[in-house]
């Protein structure tokens, strides 16, 4: 019995066939299974000996299963013929080897014995599952087959489908099997060296008597066996011995079939049609026959079960060592038994809830059945009105068409004519509308043009304004001019170009025209800051005056150009969430009606805020009088001067800014307060309006942006931003600095108040926000840049004047010339090189340390001077 079959192997990620050469080994009764027929070690086998056989149709055709008690194997063979032919053959080799193995003589134990009889009813109980209809026969008759023949596919069996090629795969590797690497080398060295002189000289491929035992470990295989396999023939080699058997099957199969006179009522039969009836009423008994042994099979099976699991069990009693594995056992069963006392206390517990439900149920459809048959009567006894409405309203409406009739021609005449003058109106109504249409597509045209003229004048306007502004600052600036370079003129030429400047710093245009206000120059921005700060000396207030012209002139050009696009960009944005694009909006500048919205932003996101906490510090401030209280009154009245929010001592934002600093200083008594807090929170107050609001503002600068000790007692950290400030100006603007160090110009006296309050006072209202835009999203490095873009906007002024006091003099109010906020924007983050923030952070370390041995080498001194001083005496 041999030839090729497919294999399928499942324990990969997909289900493949193999083709593998198949052979009975009778001694053992094991199928061995090889690569190819060549092959002189098998790649495993399958024990039939406790083996049962399934040839399911649900499975394909020609796949049959091999069921041991480890595996299932799946194989399938070319056709359904031989499918049949392999399961005929299978199951009469494993009946002979049990009966050999039944008749064996049984040993002194019984334990020994007890084994082998139990896979002797293993092997009854298996063929009584696949032929429940022949199982009375094995009794009787022991030396037949009990399975009908099947024709023997004698051109591809046996010997002869051994010395044909095996069957063809897509690839080469896919009946390769990598989990038997060894038995591949060593059956391709056999068959190249030559398979009749490793094989022995009978020449007999099939000789397995000096085999090795095969391990049977059915899951190595099936690991190995993933990659995709084609279907090969399987077909098998039936010994002539066989053939009295075959008769046997024959009449047991004739026997079985219920149907014992077919022959005999055939023959008497001579109509076909009566043979085709009778043949039919056999086809339909057969058929309810196979159903009741299908259902017979099935319960045999259970049964099969339930006898295997007992014996099992029985086994491991009877083969326990000591009674106390006994006991053990025994008590194991008990408490299995109990285990299913319990479910079985549960079930019927179920069981009534169920019963109760179904009782419910029944109870509920009893009364949905009753309100169907309400809602079925009340259905009716509606049909029945409408019926009778529908009567009703048939009756009605024949009594109006019997009016019709009666209609006079007189009234036919009248609807004709209102009919007519109708269609008339109609007409009038479309020729109106095409009118009106035409009218309305002027008008819109006439509008458009209007708009366009309109913003064409604006931007006129605009451009005139610019212009008057530029020439007006030139004039001022003239008029300076000539003042301070003719000292000598006569009395009354000085006094002329007196009057001239006093009359242009007063002069301010009033009026109006075309819903345009031509005044150049307001008293006061949105915020409340002065556009002209009233200074005492006259050459400064004719300064301001040329500054706000300036400012004023360069607002106007770049409103329609860079204003308006970003304005859209902001309007168009929805919520705040940190990016690059949201980054280049805030440093070009925020506009003012989304300032205080995304500062609001900015603090409450870089801000872990208490609530009520604002409340409990103006509490305690009521309570307690904070020693810092006394400063902080003193520089109320110094705090932005030139606002008018701040200008006055009965101003309203005064008691605002009070409570603020007061509230501060209790939350973070190691600063107290330090002059220059007033500025910082004063800005945020003009800005964000809320008090509250504003104190996280000032605690999110204090704490979060500016680094520790930043206006603590000694302003340590202050002093390094001086010595790093100086550092960055030497490598950016190496010619200006080197001018400083030439007539000793020390910029720390001019830059420490920028870092200090983050420019106010310093920068005009309208740049001075622009900073602080970026200053409260980025960081620090915001005021190192616009401090190092503030030289270099005026560096070539600087770098014309060579006297001291001058340059001392010119850095004291040069900032407030700035008058191009986009310009120096653009110094400051495109003209000068990056710096990162990891630089800022080394060179204040660097700097640090340097100063702090500075710090304590003057302590040292100056406690020797004390000592020296003190041993002299008085």
């Amino acid at each position: 019995l041999c030839g090729y079959l497919n294999k399928l192997g499942i324990k990969g990620p997909i289900k493949t066939w193999k083709s593998r050469w198949f052979f009975y080994d009778e001694n053992k009764c094991r199928l061995l299974y090889y690569r190819t027929a060549q092959d002189i070690n098998p790649l495993g086998s399958i024990d039939l000996s406790s083996a049962s056989f399934d040839g399911r149709v649900e499975n394909g055709e020609g796949v049959f299963e091999v069921r041991t008690p480890s595996r299932v194997f799946t194989l399938k063979a070319i056709s359904k013929q031989a499918m049949m032919y392999w399961l005929q053959q299978l199951q009469m080799r494993r009946w002979e080897f049990c009966n050999a193995q039944s008749r064996f003589p049984v040993g002194s134990s019984q334990l020994v014995n007890e084994p082998l009889a139990g896979r002797t009813m293993g092997i009854y109980l298996a063929c009584l599952l696949l032929c429940p209809g022949l199982i009375f026969f094995i009794d009787v008759v022991d030396s037949e087959d009990f399975l009908p023949p099947v024709k023997t596919p004698t051109e591809a069996v046996g010997l002869k489908a051994a010395s044909l090629p095996a069957p063809q795969t897509s690839t080469a590797l896919q009946n390769i099997s990598f989990k038997h690497p060894w038995t591949e080398i060593q059956n391709t060295v056999y068959n190249i060296c030559g398979s009749k002189q490793l094989w022995g000289n009978n020449g007999n491929v099939f000789s397995f008597s000096e085999l090795q035992e095969h391990p049977d470990n059915p899951d190595e295989e099936q690991e190995a066996e993933v990659e995709a396999g084609c279907a090969g023939a399987c077909l098998s080699m039936m010994p002539s011995s066989k053939e009295p058997e075959l008769t046997w099957v024959r009449k047991a199969r004739w026997m079985n079939s219920g149907f014992p006179g077919l022959p005999e009522e055939l023959s008497k039969e001579r109509n076909p049609n009566d043979k085709v009836s009778v043949l039919q009423q056999q086809i339909l008994t057969l058929t309810e026959e196979v159903k009741s042994q299908k259902e017979l099979v099935k319960l045999l099976h259970k049964a099969l079960e339930a006898a295997q699991q007992e014996k099992r069990v029985s086994s491991m009693y009877l083969t326990a060592a000591e009674d106390k594995d006994r006991l053990e056992l025994v008590r194991h069963k008990v408490r299995q038994i109990a285990d299913l006392k319990s479910q079985l206390e549960a079930l019927q517990q179920e069981k009534k809830e169920l019963e109760q439900t179904l009782t419910l149920r029944d109870s509920h459809i009893q009364e949905l059945k009753e309100h169907v048959q309400l809602l079925m009567e009340k259905n009716h006894a509606k049909q029945q009105v409408i019926m009778a409405l529908t009567e009703q309203m048939a009756r009605e409406l024949s009594d109006p068409l019997q009016e019709a009739n009666t209609i006079t021609a007189e009234t036919l005449f009248k609807q004709q004519e209102e009919i007519e003058h109708l269609k008339d109106d109609i007409d009038a109504y479309k020729t109106q509308n095409q009118f009106l249409n035409s009218e309305i597509h002027q008008v819109t045209r006439l509008w458009t043009s209007v708009a366009e003229n309109e913003k064409a004048l604006l931007m006129k306007c605009a451009c005139l304004q610019a212009r008057n502004c530029q020439m007006e600052s030139k004039y001022l600036t003239v008029l300076r001019k000539l003042q301070e370079a003719v000292p000598g003129l006569p009395s009354s030429h000085a006094d002329l170009v007196r009057n001239l400047i006093q009359e242009a710093l007063q002069w301010d245009v009033k009026e109006e025209a075309e819903g345009f206000n031509l005044n150049p120059v307001s008293e006061y921005d949105e915020y409340g800051f002065m556009t002209v700060p009233d200074y005492e000396v006259e050459d400064w207030k004719l300064l301001a005056k040329i500054q706000a012209l300036e400012i004023k002139s360069n607002n106007l050009r770049s409103q329609e150009v860079v204003e308006k696009p970003l304005r859209d960009r902001w309007n168009s944005g929805g919520e705040l969430t940190p990016s690059a694009e949201l980054k280049s909006l805030i440093r070009s500048g925020i506009p003012v009606e989304h300032r205080q919205r995304v500062w609001r932003w900015i603090v409450s996101r870089h801000g872990n805020h208490i609530p009520d906490h604002y409340q409990r510090l103006l509490q305690q401030s009521k309570s307690t009088e904070h020693p810092a209280c006394r400063q902080i009154e003193l520089d109320l009245p110094r705090t932005l001067t030139n606002n008018k929010h701040f200008s006055s001592p009965t101003s309203q934002l005064i008691p605002r800014l009070r409570r603020v600093l007061l509230a501060f200083s209790w939350h973070n008594p190691a600063i107290g307060y330090c002059q220059g807090l007033n500025r910082l929170a004063a800005v945020a107050l003009l800005v964000l309006e809320d008090e509250e609001s504003a104190f996280w503002c000032l605690v999110h600068i204090v704490e979060n942006l500016m680094p520790a000790d930043y206006y603590s007692d000694t302003l340590i950290t202050s002093q390094v931003d001086q010595r790093v400030f100086k550092d960055f100006l030497s490598e950016k603007l190496p010619r200006l600095m080197a001018h400083f160090e030439q007539y000793r110009i020390d910029v720390s006296l001019i830059t420490f108040n920028w870092f200090l309050v983050a420019f106010v006072d310093s920068l005009v209202s309208d740049i001075l926000l622009r900073v602080w835009d970026a200053f409260l999203y980025e960081g620090t490095k915001v005021i190192f840049r616009y401090a190092l873009a503030i030289f270099k906007y005026n560096e070539e002024e600087i770098l014309r004047i060579h006297d001291s006091v001058e340059i001392y003099q010119y850095l004291r109010f040069f900032t407030r010339m700035i008058t191009d906020g986009r310009k120096l924007m653009n110094i400051a983050f495109n003209d000068l090189n990056p710096f990162p923030m990891k630089l800022l952070r080394n060179r204040r370390s660097m700097h640090r340390e340097e100063l702090e041995a500075e710090l304590c080498e003057l302590e040292q001194i100056k406690a020797a001077y004390v000592k020296e001083r003190a041993e002299q005496g008085p």
